[in-house]
């Protein structure tokens, strides 16, 4: 699959909402470029709830509670006008000093991908950082962030339903940059467009 970008300051995403989706976040949103995405957050940091999109309303529910002792390390979510194989748009957690509320549009720079295969399906995760938070905004890649940082991602995700799912293996592949980020994003762009947008 050939990703869309041209430049990092083009416009992703610049269609309509089609009228056979539902205007949800996930289909409305014009997600703007790459330096400065919109995220849709379900999940606030530190929380215990795992909410999520409701896909026929746009409204945010409780999924469930998570049965481990662990809470999100980040606000998490979606990256809207994407589409992934697990017939989701594309993960993202955004890292800034606060949580954020379910339901918020926060402008996110990807700044790498944790690649972690769940119950035998890839799953990426695209890590960004708030662009309008101060103490993050100078990230430029994973790279960058403190290694202690990157164990709490990789330990999270391999704890957090490990009490729920006795029968269910999280594994964590790997941590990529900004480069392999940036394609993956395109790829999801691209896989929406042609799944959504030419049925």
């Amino acid at each position: 699959m050939q990703s869309q970008f041209k430049n990092p300051s083009d416009e992703l995403t610049p269609w309509e909402t089609p009228k056979h989706l539902p205007a949800t976040a996930w289909h409305s949103v014009a997600i703007g470029t790459y330096e400065s995405l919109f995220c849709f957050i379900e999940i606030p940091k530190g929380s215990k709830y795992k909410y999520e999109l409701h896909k026929p309303s746009g409204l945010v529910m409780v999924d469930r509670v998570l049965h481990s002792a662990v809470h999100y390390p980040a606000n998490y979510g979606f990256i809207p006008r994407t589409y992934c194989g697990d017939n989701d748009p594309l993960d993202v957690l955004v890292l800034g000093q606060e949580m954020v509320y379910p339901g918020t549009l926060m402008k996110g720079f990807p700044i790498g991908v944790m690649t972690m295969v769940d119950n035998k399906e890839e799953d990426d995760k695209i890590i960004a950082v708030h662009v309008d938070d101060p103490e993050y905004n100078h990230y430029q890649d994973i790279s960058e962030l403190p290694p202690h940082r990157i164990r709490e991602l990789e330990r999270f995700f391999l704890d957090y339903k490990v009490l729920e799912k006795v029968d269910r293996k999280v594994t964590i592949e790997k941590f990529s940059g900004a480069q392999e980020a940036k394609k993956i994003i395109g790829d999801a762009v691209e896989l929406y467009r042609r799944t959504f947008l030419n049925p």
